[in-house]
């Protein structure tokens, strides 16, 4: 828009069609959602990606160390003691045995007290056995699908798109009014402060 030929009749019938009750509309989810959109693409093109960016997840997810523990029952709220606690149930469904040999050992006792170090078992295993499982299956399946040159090309052109669009796009009049706004009240406050 070139904003010498505006007039000011043109401006305040602008500023009365805008809809100010609303904020303006939010270009970083429309990246975002872009982004997603062509890395599922590069996904459908290399599915075995889709099942190696999973594990790795998975292998990450494990390695949260954020622990609740609750008062007497001494259970471990973190992801993986979550999960561990979710498969241990469904199997106690089908196999009563098998469950009860997945469940964590007791906690160590010192001198009266549970020991401050405590391991985080998945299905009665240490935590590391899961992570290198799974970690371990996570790297052949990007390996073997070349899944991981996909993803790497589906993001840089997300990210060239994205800044593509966000270069060269011009804004509505309302976001420049918005832009205005901030910025007024910005120079507002500084003066006050003086």
């Amino acid at each position: 828009m070139d904003w010498g030929n505006v007039t000011a009749e043109d401006l305040i019938d602008a500023l009365r069609e805008v809809d100010w009750s609303s904020p303006p509309r939010p270009y970083r989810t429309n990246y975002f959602i872009l982004i997603i959109f062509i890395l599922g693409l590069g996904f459908l093109r290399r599915p075995l990606a889709l099942l190696a960016a999973f594990l790795t997840a998975l292998s990450i997810a494990f390695l949260n160390d954020s622990n609740h523990y609750t008062g007497t029952k001494n259970y471990c709220y973190s992801f993986a003691g979550t999960f561990s606690e979710k498969v241990t149930r469904t199997v106690r469904q089908f196999s009563p045995h098998l469950a009860a040999k997945m469940r964590h050992p007791l906690t160590p006792v010192i001198r009266g007290r549970p020991s401050a170090k405590r391991a985080i078992y998945i299905c009665g295993r240490p935590r590391w056995v899961f992570v290198l499982i799974f970690s371990s299956v996570s790297f052949t399946l990007w390996f073997v699908s070349a899944g991981l040159l996909t993803v790497l090309w589906a993001l840089a052109i997300g990210l060239l798109a994205t800044l593509l669009h966000a270069s060269f796009r011009t804004p509505n009049l309302k976001a420049r009014l918005n832009t205005f706004r901030e910025e007024f009240r910005q120079v507002w406050r500084n003066y006050s402060e003086l």
